[in-house]
């Protein structure tokens, strides 16, 4: 009769956090097996230590690597992946030999710990149970004294090896996060920290519960010494308010796009820059798109009053605030880009910094639904006519048609404006066979999402509202009916030769 396999969880490190059924099973195990680095050294050998018997077989699992070279043929990954089968294989023996093996794992077994490598090679033939212990993360909130997160906070633990890039973007998008696996790391984790905002906030915690327990802000910590076992914690930002700027200090103004809907649409840059600011400023149903944080002030309006938004967001700026001003889909295109930079060409405002941070505009959007109408050159057009006169739309309606350009049709109707689709209709069909495919997108990426495929000559007004963007196609774009009955329109990349 084969043995059992345990999957044992040691804590952080002080002995006294391992659980009561941790130290049953080590008691009871026939083997205790742990890995160790070349030195032969092993934390969780050290944790545990109290609990061995004299008569316990230990399995010492030395790694052959861990951070120099190897002449492995298959490199690092090669001479690893060869250590785990091989130390599973020796644990394969004590088990079919009817003996209880207990695998000894710092923190939680199944959270970044080296027992899982051998539970995905042996529990599939072996009865197996684990002993989840207290990790690393929740060991260093408890010591820091400060709540890691609270409410719908989100909370990401990063491994530092991840790219610099990867670091930030994920950093800056985060309520809270913990990076663990520091040591050499450090360094590119403090400048992704840095660099999404995150730095004054974060605490450093190496060997939480151990001796030689260390805390400090990580932005007053010496690189060289970081050892692996430390951690980076960004806590819960719940009842922090935004740190005091320095007196005469000059904040900045980001033009965020939210894209056409909620948070799915938003880019890792967009999430960032609206989870990092001081204050939120916007037309209200775009405010309503961004989550509620701590300390956060949020300032919404009418969506009829850009310039005076703008304003009041650059004011905010030379008090030092970081601003976020809040734009549905892409910022630059008929949004809040352009109110802001001309007010910020005003000479009391020339020393606010302003960016203007990408979004997915709706254009993309309902093109990306209905397959790739926007494959050739295509022109953007506002129907709207309240910021310029309707002769000047139908000048450029006729212009772009004339060309054969894919249309897209932005702010075609309103309560206010109802005629503008149907004259636009009667334009294109001087130009456009009748039979040119229309894609109608009411809500793309919203609760009352529709997208549909007309002929141009059926289009009905009376369908066409603000939330809608119509996409004309040109003489090439082609709607074709898919296996499953799905209509896709698309406009070549290959424009035929005269």
């Amino acid at each position: 009769m084969s043995g059992k396999l345990y999957g044992v969880g040691l804590g952080p490190g002080d002995p006294s956090l391992m659980t009561v059924r941790a130290v049953e099973v080590i008691a009871a195990a026939d083997v205790v097996a742990y890995h160790s680095a070349r030195h032969g050294r092993s934390i969780a050998r050290s944790i545990a230590e109290r609990h061995l018997r004299a008569d316990h077989i230990e399995e010492r699992l030395v790694y052959p690597v861990t951070t120099e070279a190897t002449d492995h043929p298959g490199g690092y990954r090669g001479a690893i992946d060869d250590f785990y089968a091989e130390a599973a294989a020796r644990l394969a023996a004590h088990l079919d030999a009817g003996r209880t093996v207990a695998v000894l794992a710092e923190g939680d077994p199944m959270f970044y710990g080296s027992y899982m490598h051998m539970h995905k090679r042996l529990a599939d033939r072996y009865e197996t149970e684990v002993i989840p212990g207290v990790t690393s993360v929740s060991a260093a909130a408890a010591r820091l004294g400060t709540p890691l997160a609270e409410g719908e906070e989100v909370l990401t633990i990063l491994p530092g090896t991840l790219p610099e890039e990867e670091l930030t973007a994920r950093l800056a998008a985060t309520d809270t996060a913990v990076v663990m696996k520091l040591g050499r790391t450090f360094p590119k984790v403090r400048r992704a920290l840095e660099d999404s905002g995150r730095l004054a906030r974060t605490r450093y915690v190496e060997r939480a519960t151990m001796a030689g327990e260390r805390l400090a802000g990580l932005a007053d910590v010496e690189p060289e010494s970081v050892p692996y076992f430390s951690v980076a914690v960004l806590p819960s930002q719940v009842g922090a308010e935004p740190p005091e700027p320095a007196p005469g200090a000059v904040g900045e103004v980001l033009v965020v796009g939210t894209g056409p809907a909620g948070p799915l649409w938003l880019t890792p840059e967009t999430r960032g820059a609206l989870a990092g600011a001081d204050d939120l400023v916007g037309y209200t149903t775009y405010l309503d798109r961004v989550p509620v944080r701590a300390g956060q002030h949020r300032h919404g309006t009418d969506n009829r009053v850009e310039a005076e938004r703008a304003e009041f967001a650059l004011g905010l700026a030379l008090r030092g605030r970081r601003v976020a001003v809040v734009s549905g889909g892409d910022p630059g295109v008929f949004a809040m880009a352009t109110a802001v930079l001309e007010a910020a060409s005003a000479p009391e405002y020339a020393g606010v910094p302003v960016r203007v941070l990408p979004g997915v505009t709706a254009a993309n959007a309902a093109a990306a639904r209905a397959g790739a109408p926007l494959g050739h050159d295509y022109a953007t057009i506002s129907l709207s006519d309240r910021l310029k006169p309707w002769e000047v739309i139908a000048g450029r309606l006729r212009a772009a048609a004339a060309a054969d350009l894919v249309l897209a049709l932005y702010n075609p109707g309103s309560r206010s404006r109802t005629w503008q689709v149907g004259r636009a209709k009667e334009l294109l069909l001087e130009h456009r066979s009748p039979e040119t495919p229309v894609v109608v997108a009411r809500d793309v990426g919203g609760a009352g999402e529709r997208v549909r495929i007309v002929r141009l000559d059926e289009l009905d007004p009376g369908e066409v509202d603000m939330r809608t963007i119509l996409l004309v196609g040109s003489s090439q774009t082609r709607v074709v009916r898919r296996g499953d009955g799905e209509e896709v329109v698309w406009t070549p990349r290959r424009y035929p030769e005269e």
